[in-house]
């Protein structure tokens, strides 16, 4: 259970912040931008369900802001050689096969894309593409973390943060109407 009573520590006012094992680290260093842009994505999220209480993805996107968590916790628990006195939470297969599932019952419903998409065309719409690109930017961080030699990274955080882009933006189509309200990609439109 996370109890906190006290939101200011003060031990980051020499620009550094604490790992959930233990240590610090620069509050610039790659591991806390990771899991800072995975909580960005997850802030990102909290905005678009401000437009889709009660719309039938609202409680995947509740599950996937829980996941994010955890996913953020995973981030932030270094592996180390001595084992630590709890079981450190981690993304799991489960929850990438969750994700593709889900992807998987929206997209059933779309038709095929002919073009690319701009983001847009509804309010939850364009909150899930916005959504879509700090999840990337999430990923490409997380990517670029695990390729370090001296960091570990778990595979599922990587799978978990590319299945959830292609979730937002499959999302993103369904609540336009199921596609229907897409705003497509003209090429050479305004030359």
């Amino acid at each position: 259970m996370v109890v906190l009573n006290r939101i200011y520590t003060r031990t980051g006012d020499q620009g550094t912040t604490a790992l959930a094992a233990g240590g610090r680290r620069p509050k610039h260093d790659l591991r806390i931008e990771a899991y800072g842009t995975v909580d960005e994505t997850n802030a990102c999220l909290g905005m678009v369900r401000l437009h889709t209480a009660g719309h039938e993805i609202d409680p995947m996107l509740e599950r996937i802001q829980n996941d994010l968590f955890d996913l953020g916790s995973d981030l932030a628990t270094v592996e180390t050689d001595k084992p630590l006195p709890y079981e450190p939470l981690r993304i799991t297969q489960g929850q990438v096969d969750r994700i593709e599932r889900e992807i998987d019952q929206l997209n059933e419903h779309l038709s095929p894309l002919r073009s690319f998409v701009l983001p847009g065309g509804t309010a939850a719409a364009a909150a899930l593409h916005l959504a879509r690109t700090v999840c990337r930017r999430a990923e490409r961080r997380v990517v670029e973390l695990a390729g370090r030699p001296d960091e570990k990274v778990s595979p599922e955080a990587v799978k978990y943060l590319n299945r959830l882009s292609d979730f937002l933006f499959v999302a993103s189509r369904y609540i336009n109407d199921k596609g229907a309200l897409d705003v497509l990609w003209v090429p050479g439109q305004n030359r």
